[in-house]
């Protein structure tokens, strides 16, 4: 990276205003969040939230990536996670028909029918998560027995279900606006300022429980007492090394390449040669980034709010209580409630399909932002051609295997550094007799850690860029 570059990039008024723009989107989503559902006292559903929160693993990662939405009952409860699951509906119609899949590839025009069509598919998506969101939370209000004299009526429903909706709308929005402001994925970087927030909350939890010596204090080679809580001191520490260790190696992962030569036909104009020049063509190993993650989890959740749904209004029956149980994430919240008798066949259930889901969005997303065939055909159009393949077929059939072969070591990294939280909780619970409960924060470091060095490369690619233009302007005057 060149930060020299970055910072002297920001003298320039275009990149300043980029930077600004999406700074002030995100400070505007933060300001979104702390706007409550217009759905009776907000107080009364606070707690219902609270509440369920404790009991669901699900509803953490909601929170988490809502960025505390859920827990302050706000207008953006709802999230990101219809445009989520709307493209990939409409991503997984353009592979299946034929017809689409001539459409995205027929350039910016339909990719931009593809996107519109995208973005309608949110709407309904988003009012029937609102509804099955507020029939929860009432339910769970009554279930545990809070006191409450509302009632809501068709209208307090339709007001609710209709700030929430366009919560959802006005995120899709803001999250397209970062992305054509050219400094990364806007839906990204919006889970990451998500997750993110949430980070003095729990240094403020740490915070405390680390200065609390009711239990004693830390004895250092019994020279002198630091006023900490020794266990929570060595916990914090082990966390921290771990969090070290694992930072580095997706920093390398994120940023290993195959380097492909690319040479180009030397061809002659009259008196002036062109070509005969080489060029490279860098394949990422892990091409679509956290966006399997983000994918995958979106998919998973699901199933566990059909069983939640399903509980709330028949709560003796077992179908939804399966769904619950089987795709809610294994941690400490849940582990003693779901998983009496200990760590059964059924624990496994939810890492497994995790696995099979990010290894699976892997090639899946990895096919539609790297077209070998576009990539081959332009090749051969600008003279440009692979070392030993010939131009056109050959080529994309090079380009695929070659991708393939990365695909799958990639894929298998990013499953399993997804799995790391899981396979930690394991350990402790045989040792222990309980879970470590690192699976939302396990998957909030892989988006963090992988977005921010997107948008960073995003950032650093946009200031060469600016910083040549003006380097040119220099030289003219």
């Amino acid at each position: 990276m060149h930060f020299k570059t970055i910072f002297k990039s920001l003298k320039n008024k275009s990149m300043l205003r980029r930077v600004l723009i999406i700074l002030g989107i995100i400070v505007a989503y933060r300001l979104l969040a702390q706007i409550p559902v217009p759905m009776g006292d907000a107080s009364t559903f606070k707690e219902a939230v609270s509440n369920l929160l404790e009991k669901s693993d699900f509803s953490n990662f909601l929170n988490l990536i809502s960025g505390g939405g859920l827990a302050s009952f706000s207008i953006i409860l709802v999230g990101l996670s219809p445009y989520i699951t709307g493209s990939i509906v409409i991503q997984l119609l353009t592979k299946a028909i034929p017809s689409l899949e001539e459409l995205s590839n027929d350039g910016e025009t339909g990719r931009r029918k593809i996107n519109q069509w995208t973005r309608m598919l949110t709407i309904p998506l988003a009012i029937v998560q609102s509804i099955a969101y507020i029939f929860i939370l009432y339910q769970s209000t009554i279930s545990a027995n809070v006191a409450t004299e509302f009632t809501p009526t068709f209208n307090d429903w339709a007001l609710s279900v209709t700030a929430m909706t366009a919560g959802s709308v006005i995120l899709m929005w803001m999250g397209e606006l970062i992305t054509e402001q050219g400094i990364g994925n806007g839906i990204s970087t919006l889970i990451f300022a998500s997750i993110v927030s949430q980070l003095p909350t729990t240094m403020a939890s740490l915070g405390a429980a680390l200065f609390d010596t009711n239990q004693g204090t830390l004895s250092m080679f019994g020279w002198f007492e630091l006023p900490v809580n020794p266990t929570v001191f060595w916990i914090i520490f082990g966390f921290a090394i771990a969090m070290l260790v694992v930072i580095y190696f997706l920093v390398k992962l994120n940023e290993a390449q195959r380097v492909i030569t690319i040479n180009y036909a030397k061809r002659v104009h009259g008196n002036s040669s062109y070509g005969g020049i080489k060029s490279i063509l860098p394949i990422k190993l892990i091409a679509a980034g956290v966006i399997p993650v983000i994918f995958a989890t979106a998919f998973l959740s699901l199933p566990a709010l059909v069983g939640q749904v399903i509980t709330t209004v028949n709560p003796g029956n077992e179908f939804g209580a399966t769904l619950t149980t089987v795709f809610s994430a294994p941690s400490a919240n849940n582990f003693s409630t779901l998983y009496p008798d200990g760590i059964t066949g059924q624990w496994f259930v939810y890492p497994t399909v995790y696995f099979i889901l990010v290894f699976a969005f892997t090639y899946f997303y990895t096919s539609i932002i790297f077209n070998t065939k576009e990539i081959a055909d332009n090749l051969q159009k600008q003279g440009g051609f692979i070392e030993g393949v010939r131009p056109g077929i050959k080529t994309a059939e090079y380009l695929g295997k070659v991708v393939n072969r990365l695909d799958l070591f990639g894929a298998l990294a990013l499953g399993l550094i997804a799995m790391l939280p899981f396979a930690t909780d394991y350990v402790f619970i045989l040792t222990t007799g309980a879970p470590l409960g690192l699976s939302i924060s396990g998957t909030g470091l892989l988006i963090v850690v992988t977005v921010a060095l997107e948008n960073l490369r995003s950032v650093d690619s946009r200031a060469l860029m600016i910083t040549y233009d003006d380097f040119g302007n220099e030289l003219e005057d």
